[in-house]
């Protein structure tokens, strides 16, 4: 065994500059390593995996996937704990928990409530959603820090007395800080943020949770998770020329549709894994969320490996090669289904709009546009964001760039560029990739989400305006970007993204169409190539992390009673033990409702601290089914339309319990709790729809909400806004146990619809007690 002095050594010489780099110094030959930004105390334990893996393998008497055996490598009670594919409900004991600002303030308000002095875990907040593109990046971050100075003071303040680390702004986007940093194979990792299985792309089981979860984990309460279904896709064959990692998303989402992943984790296998890069593997899991899974994740290898090594890990992924056997899947395991994709007949890919899995090949999209009515002109092409902000992504562009440069060409559209960290900034500046990027029009962002999740401030075009963007984002919802609803956002890959702009015009296919040169000749552009890794080693950049102190005690956290942007919180009101008698409905959403309609971002984002202020964009972009608009519904008690936030606040005032009505897959898209938070605050009580997305529904009952689903998905059309419902049987509420609901119309008559639940013992509880923290802190009075 080594001695810890070495860990102390070594951040001597990080304090005295001689390499900042997150490395990890081996403190164990076997099983522990500390690893990046970690105080002296954490480790990786393969050890303690392995143990439980094979007490798990033991019982079931099975091959297990890749997933099943770091899931199950977590679990709190191995050798007790019932697993069932999609019907258990898994007690996990994940190894770190991850906050990005926007949802750090409410997990960290709801953490000051609990009344621990301390998080249990190792946990780190991330400054990314709260910079605004406007100038560039040095004016931007300027301006956020400015802005948002009360904020980030809040932040850092809180992460320093709880012992939470903290990335200021300017650090990068979270889900790159953890690839960089904090995920490693076999790693089980929670964020606040639906992205966070980017960390995939290193072998670990990464999940995005609202902030409740958070808080539980930070607890050190086990973490519940309802045991996920593994589809595999086998990938043959080889990467090449125009296709690259995002493509295999962004087929795979054509087949699987938003909803297709839902209760399960996505297991990438077979040959074509090896032509893939660490950064590419993260791309793809990063945008399983757009498919609803829980996670997805690629087995350990080489390009997982050479990664580690780069950012300063080799120690892992030594210690990785030594329990590599724990962190591939089992020959012979079995999947609940699987999908094949020959990486060499797979071709470039362009998604949306409106919907991340409206499928197409590159070589169609323009005549697809034409037929359809989209523009084919393209205002905007937008690369970077946590998907594709790589130093490959950005290299593979650069190379583009830098053969239109060639032929005396810049780019027709607009073209933004958004390092996806420090890291990646300071090494594309320094290796020559941003200059080119400028060089052929391009604007470099801060490093930071921007108008990946709505902080775009948009001069080009006026509302309303129907135009045409193509980002390498993740998500292109309505109204997404910049808050227009005209915009029709389409999302490829960054080399795409590129010379789409170059051409300025969808009809545009790299592979086989021709430009026009300042020359006046014709040429075409060759399928990029770049370095998977930089040859020097990365440039850190400036140091924007702060180290939690090891005694926060005596640090004061600030939160002004006046302030306009935190808000401290007040507990929920417990259940009465009665049944919910005639609910008014709020209203009855058509179509889709994602949570950026639940909850808008983009400007909302200054309010993620203050619950009430935040409540005012409550459902502010769900359609109303009875007058086809958003915003507009009508009052039960006064029969006047008007926003629904301000319906809601009305009933509330009138003691007048509130419910939803929605269609398929409500809540799919981003983690955010407010979008379960708001409606629980502002009266609502009941959520009903044919179906939910995953962390949504999780949400809500964390909140003392009930979301509930159609026994009969006909039965959407029986209730009509005007009507009334009463849930009943709420005493006998049991696991496994259908709800009735009396549907009482205005002329009198009635109907009665069962309804299912996925409620288990304790998160009865968490209903009863009016919120899972409620119940936290019944059980903690209990054992003091």
């Amino acid at each position: 065994k080594v001695p810890v002095l070495i860990f102390f050594f070594f951040q001597h010489a990080l304090n005295s500059g001689v390499r900042r780099y997150h490395v990890a110094p081996v403190l164990c030959q076997r099983a522990k390593v500390a690893m990046s930004h970690f105080e002296p105390n954490e480790y990786i334990n393969y050890e303690k995996l392995e143990k439980n893996i094979n007490i798990v393998r033991k019982r079931l008497d099975r091959p297990l996937t890749l997933s099943e055996k770091i899931v199950y490598g977590h679990l709190d009670d191995p050798a007790k704990q019932e697993i069932e594919r999609g019907k258990t409900y898994l007690r996990l004991r994940p190894d770190r928990v991850a906050m990005q600002d926007a949802t750090a303030q409410m997990a960290m308000l709801q953490f000051i409530s609990s009344g621990l002095p301390k998080v249990a875990v190792p946990s780190t907040i991330h400054c990314d959603h709260l910079i605004e593109a406007q100038s560039g990046g040095e004016k931007d971050l300027r301006r956020a820090k400015d802005i948002n100075q009360e904020v980030y003071n809040f932040l850092a303040t809180a992460g320093a007395k709880y012992g939470v680390g903290f990335w200021k702004p300017g650090s990068g986007i979270i889900h790159q800080i953890i690839l960089e940093n904090y995920s490693y194979p076999g790693v089980m990792l929670i964020g606040t943020d639906s992205h966070t299985p980017n960390g995939g792309g290193l072998g670990g089981i990464c999940i995005g949770v609202g902030g409740a979860d958070a808080v539980d984990v930070m607890a050190g309460i086990p973490w519940e998770l309802k045991c996920p279904k593994v589809i595999g896709v086998k990938l043959t064959g080889n990467l090449s020329g125009w296709t690259s990692p995002k493509d295999v998303i962004l087929k795979v989402a054509g087949i699987l549709t938003v909803k297709g992943g839902t209760g399960a984790i996505i297991e990438y296998h077979g040959p074509g894994v090896d032509s893939i890069s660490c950064t590419g593997m993260a791309t793809i899991c990063n945008m399983g969320a757009e498919i609803g899974a829980t996670t997805s994740i690629f087995p350990y290898n080489e390009r997982m490996k050479k990664y580690l090594g780069k950012t300063g890990r080799a120690d892992i992924a030594a210690l990785a090669d030594e329990f590599k056997q724990h962190l591939v899947p089992d020959s012979g395991c079995q999947y609940d289904q699987v999908i094949e994709i020959n990486l060499s007949e797979l071709k470039p890919h362009i998604n949306g709009p409106f919907t991340p899995d409206l499928a197409h090949p590159v070589s169609d999209i323009g005549a697809v546009a034409e037929k359809e009515g989209w523009p084919v002109d393209i205002r905007v092409g937008l690369i970077g964001s946590c998907t594709n902000s790589s130093y490959e992504d950005m290299g593979r562009s650069a190379a583009v760039a830098k053969q239109a440069l060639a032929h005396g060409l810049k780019c027709k559209s607009k073209f933004t560029i958004t390092p996806g960290s420090e890291q990646i900034r300071a090494t594309i500046e320094r290796d020559g990739y941003a200059k080119i990027l400028r060089e052929v029009g391009g604007l470099v962002l801060a490093n930071a989400c921007g108008p990946c999740i709505g902080q775009w401030d948009r001069k080009d075009i006026k509302k309303g305006e129907k135009n045409t963007i193509v980002t390498s984002y993740n998500r292109n919802f309505t109204g997404r970007n910049d808050a227009n609803p005209e915009t029709h956002a389409f999302v490829t890959s960054p080399e795409i993204v590129t010379a789409l702009s170059i051409a300025g015009t969808l009809k545009f296919n790299p592979e086989t169409d021709y430009l026009t040169g300042a020359d006046g000749k014709k040429f075409k552009l060759e399928a990029p190539d770049a370095d998977e890794l930089p040859k020097l080693d990365f440039d850190p950049g400036q140091d924007t992390y702060q180290y939690p102190p090891k005694d926060g005690s005596g640090q004061h956290v600030d939160v002004s009673p006046t302030s306009q942007r935190l808000q401290l919180l007040e507990p929920f009101d417990k259940w009465d033990g009665k049944d919910l008698e005639d609910m008014l409905i709020l209203i009855k959403v058509k179509g889709k409702c994602t949570t950026d309609h639940i909850s808008a971002a983009g400007p909302w984002l200054k309010f993620r601290g203050h619950l009430d202020n935040i409540s005012n964009n409550l459902l502010i972009g769900a359609i109303n089914i009875e007058n086809g608009k958003a915003n507009s519904v009508r009052n039960a008690l006064t029969q006047e339309f008007g926003p629904v936030p301000d319906t809601a606040r009305y009933y509330k005032k009138m003691g007048v319990k509130w419910a939803v009505i929605g269609d398929e897959n409500y809540g799919e898209g981003s983690s955010r709790e407010h979008a379960a938070l708001e409606p629980r605050h502002l009266g609502g009580r009941v959520i009903i729809t044919k179906s939910f997305a995953r962390i949504h529904e999780t949400n809500l009952k964390k909140q003392g909400l009930l979301p509930l689903t159609f026994a009969d998905p006909a039965d959407y059309n029986k209730i009509h806004p005007v009507d009334k419902l009463s849930i009943v049987g709420l005493k006998d509420f049991a696991p496994g146990k259908p709800l009735k609901c009396i549907i009482k119309h205005p002329n009198g008559s009635q109907e009665t619809i069962m309804l299912n639940h996925t409620f288990n013992e304790s998160q009865i509880e968490w209903f009863q007690a009016g919120s899972a923290l409620n119940r936290m802190k019944e059980l903690q009075q209990k054992s003091s």
